[in-house]
């Protein structure tokens, strides 16, 4: 009898991968930096016109540490912080060879107004990075900003609560992220391809501080979208105090 060759689920259809696997990359992808992790990511690096999540016990410790990389192969292109949850550091964010021209920091008033400003910056397409920081979002805004992701190739980050964990989402990547001596815990909470059963250790110098609690001078840019408009202005301001 003629030997039957295994059943090869990519070749069934592209998206289709074995539990026990890691799926095949489609697209385009960022190089994560870190060798490690590149092995355990579908296509070996940050998916690029996609949703992912990274969660945090407390946001603003270590996820610009674990995205510096990445960010760095922009190659100019602007990087957008909608919402950060403090001051950006100027003088840490050029120590970790970010130029700050392509830095543009985004404040909000309202989540609305917030999650209206992300898909703009998604549909628009014309910037390299979103790394956006909010924890409460409706799982249909969710779904929202990763299609509007799907139309462009920016590299986009949502920052929330490793509280959200056990909800569902529609980011194809989820990972927790908390710091430890010596570098950084990575746990993949979801992710096409079969879960890694423990955390994935990275090592990373001493990082500086990328925030700071300190008034700075730097000119930000506030989204507000007025009730029943269409359309919305975006004013630039000088901040009058920092962050709570």
């Amino acid at each position: 009898m003629p030997s039957i060759s295994p059943l090869v689920a990519e070749g069934i259809h592209p998206a289709l991968w074995r539990a026990s696997q890691l799926a095949r990359g489609h697209g385009a992808y960022l190089d994560t930096g870190f060798p490690e992790l590149r092995l355990e990511l579908p296509g070996g690096g940050w998916p690029l016109g996609q949703l992912t999540e990274i969660l945090l016990p407390t946001a603003g410790i270590a996820e610009l540490t674990l995205l510096k990389p990445a960010l760095n192969q922009l190659q100019g292109r602007p990087i957008i912080l909608l919402t950060p949850p403090y001051t950006p550091q100027a003088l840490a964010l050029s120590c970790a060879h970010l130029q700050t021209s392509q830095l543009i920091w985004i404040t909000c008033n309202k989540q609305s107004n917030a999650l209206w400003a992300a898909e703009q910056v998604l549909r628009n397409g014309s910037c390299g990075a979103l790394l956006f920081w909010q924890t409460q979002i409706r799982s249909e805004a969710l779904r929202r900003l990763h299609l509007a992701a799907q139309s462009s190739d920016i590299f986009f980050c949502l920052m929330r609560s490793l509280q959200m964990a056990p909800l569902p989402s529609p980011a194809p990547l989820r990972l927790s992220l908390r710091p430890i001596a010596g570098g950084l815990e990575l746990a993949m909470i979801k992710r096409r391809g079969g879960l890694r059963d423990r955390p994935l250790t990275l090592r990373v110098a001493a990082h500086h501080y990328l925030y700071s609690h300190a008034h700075t001078n730097k000119e930000t840019i506030t989204a507000d979208r007025h009730a029943g408009a269409t359309s919305a202005a975006l004013a630039r301001r000088t901040p009058a105090h920092a962050p709570a």
